[in-house]
């Protein structure tokens, strides 16, 4: 798999980028960045999945967007100094292609297409977020866990996903228990085959049909702001 931001790129503008691109295996769970930290790197995926995670006061956290070969993280940085305005977190193993912000400016000034490509790309995950804010209120648990694990299946090589229920629940909102339950009621059900920290999706087409609109709508997105080439 590759990146489809990279990919999409003309010769002549890639070749603006490429030299400073290095590769980087990202483990699960660690942590890229925190509100507030300052944006110094890009990250292109390549297969995986980074989470963007809204933090509350009281330590809780909820899931609003994810990041994976369609995109990259931290790309407003190239326009201007930023600071995260969330947690990023990996959330799969992760193989990607980073560079320094600084160095993507350099090459954004030089190119309108990069400068194009880097606007589409944040109106995507603008479009990305506001879904999941209001997927988050107005859709199940089971709906919002089968869109989220058809939205992860896209991004990685592998039929299985490797997670721990304290991530599970973070990232939906709610009690480890729920997700315990839901994951158990889609095994039923004969879409995944769940155990403790795994989940193997069995059945694709199941959880397209269980889960909601959003899915769609996401992945509609960014086809249309960023389709591939």
């Amino acid at each position: 798999m590759q990146n489809r931001l990279l990919e999409s790129l003309p010769a002549e503008d890639f070749g603006l980028i490429a030299s400073c691109l290095t590769p980087a295996e990202l483990e699960r769970g660690r942590l890229l960045y925190d509100p507030g930290d300052r944006i110094e790197t890009v990250y292109f995926p390549h297969d995986g999945v980074i989470s963007l995670m809204t933090l509350m006061e009281n330590g809780a956290a909820i899931e609003s967007a994810t990041i994976g070969r369609e995109g990259a993280l931290g790309l407003m940085a190239a326009v201007a100094p930023r600071q995260s305005l969330s947690r990023a977190i990996v959330q799969t193993p992760t193989r990607a292609s980073r560079i320094s912000a600084s160095q993507l400016h350099d090459a954004w000034e030089k190119s309108p297409r990069i400068r194009d490509l880097i606007d589409r790309h944040n109106e995507a995950l603008f479009g990305h977020a506001i879904q999941s804010v209001a997927c988050n209120a107005l859709h199940s648990v089971e709906a919002r866990f089968c869109r989220w694990l058809l939205t992860c299946h896209d991004r990685i090589s592998t039929d299985t996903v490797a997670l721990t229920q304290e991530f599970l629940a973070d990232m939906l909102g709610v009690q480890r228990t729920t997700v315990t339950a839901v994951a158990r009621t889609l095994q039923e059900k004969g879409a995944i085959r769940y155990r403790r920290g795994v989940v193997d999706i069995v059945e694709r087409a199941i959880l397209e049909q269980q889960a909601c609109e959003c899915y769609g709508v996401i992945r509609d997105t960014y086809e249309r702001l960023l389709p591939e080439h």
